[in-house]
């Protein structure tokens, strides 16, 4: 309803106070004749008033046929008692309501993992270990979830009726319908008034990103490649890490993406939200969108040229966990080397340069 709600309060007020007056100048026209003009005179000036705002208010707004996010204001939902999600959100997030969100899965659990190095980084990193308290990790399976307790970390057991126990390989269909349930448990999450970064655990974490995250952007995204432009649609964005803040046009656009599923078999959530880019659906959205630099937000696609200022680093362009753990354990021994170092070298993508993962590295490079 909104704005277009607001017109028949006033429209019946008006109407009401006419309709008072006129009966009033039946019993006394003479006493009362004063009271009356002034009545008129009131009603006059709220009609007057009630036509100027329903002229300036934009036609699209009044219009049933909007996008939701314009007619139905956001409120964060609610339930009758608090479950397990809304526990753990509210235990894990800062004051507020921010959290940072990865998701575990079997794959990503074994000694010397994965897990074991995205936490290192955690530790490690520049005034970023405290953050650890403020992550929640969203376990896939059975074994994933109780390591994580066992670790003592804020875990979730995600419930999805698909087995995401096994590494899924790229593109394979269980790469893809885990990258969908994800977008759908993340939905889930900014509609109960959630803000978070999602990574991606193929990520390094040398500094603490809040520090660049600010502003008024309701999205910030990671980019493989990154044109210099930081509200340009062209850059080619990565799912694997962003910041989104929780409002109704965050829940709408998850919801017009996951919604997008059915009809993009076979593409990933990554390449539909891409599409999505390049169509407007953000400046249809009303969002403002922030790409975020590769020389702070780095990658094995873009590499930062800068160690000082680099603050994530994805092992992206990269195929396999194998690959990326030993090349990611490279470019963390190297920042550790020479951090504070401006133009000092990464190492090479040794793993990741193999057959499979070469033309993914050349495109961008």
């Amino acid at each position: 309803m909104g704005k277009n709600a607001a017109l028949f309060p006033l429209v019946s007020f008006s109407m009401n106070l006419l309709t008072r007056g006129a009966l009033v100048s039946v019993f006394d026209s003479k006493t009362m004749v004063v009271g009356r003009k002034t009545r008129i005179t009131v009603c006059s000036l709220l009609v007057a008033s009630v036509l100027i705002y329903a002229c300036l208010w934009p036609p699209e707004m009044l219009s049933s046929t909007a996008f939701p996010v314009f007619q139905i204001p956001f409120t964060a939902k609610k339930y009758a008692e608090k479950d397990d999600l809304d526990m753990v959100l509210e235990a894990t997030s800062m004051k507020n309501k921010i959290l940072i969100i990865a998701i575990l899965n079997k794959a990503y659990v074994g000694e010397n993992g994965m897990l074991d190095l995205f936490l290192q980084s955690l530790r490690q990193g520049e005034k970023t270990e405290f953050l650890i308290n403020h992550l929640l990790l969203v376990a896939v399976d059975d074994l994933a979830f109780n390591l994580c307790n066992a670790l003592q970390l804020h875990c979730y057991k995600l419930v999805s009726g698909v087995d995401f126990s096994k590494e899924a390989f790229y593109m394979s269909d269980h790469f893809i319908k885990m990258m969908w349930r994800r977008t759908q448990f993340l939905s889930n999450v900014l509609k109960r008034g959630y803000s978070f970064i999602f990574t991606d655990m193929d990520i390094l974490w040398l500094r603490n990103p809040l520090t660049r995250l600010g502003g008024r952007e309701d999205l910030q995204i990671s980019c493989d490649s990154y044109n210099g432009l930081h509200n340009a649609t062209a850059n080619f964005i990565n799912t694997g890490f962003y910041f989104v803040k929780s409002n109704s046009r965050t829940v709408a656009l998850f919801h017009r993406w996951y919604s997008a599923m059915n009809s993009s078999s076979g593409m990933k959530d990554q390449d539909v939200l891409l599409q999505m880019s390049f169509d407007g659906v953000f400046m249809q959205l009303g969002m403002r969108v922030k790409y975020l630099d590769t020389n702070y937000f780095s990658g094995f696609c873009q590499k930062s040229r800068d160690f000082r200022k680099v603050i994530t680093v994805h092992a992206n362009c990269c195929i396999g966990t194998n690959a990326k753990l030993v090349d990611l354990r490279a470019f963390f021994e190297a920042w550790k080397i020479h951090n504070g170092t401006a133009n000092a070298s990464w190492p090479a993508h040794k793993s990741c340069l193999l057959t499979q993962n070469r033309k993914l590295i050349s495109l961008y490079e």
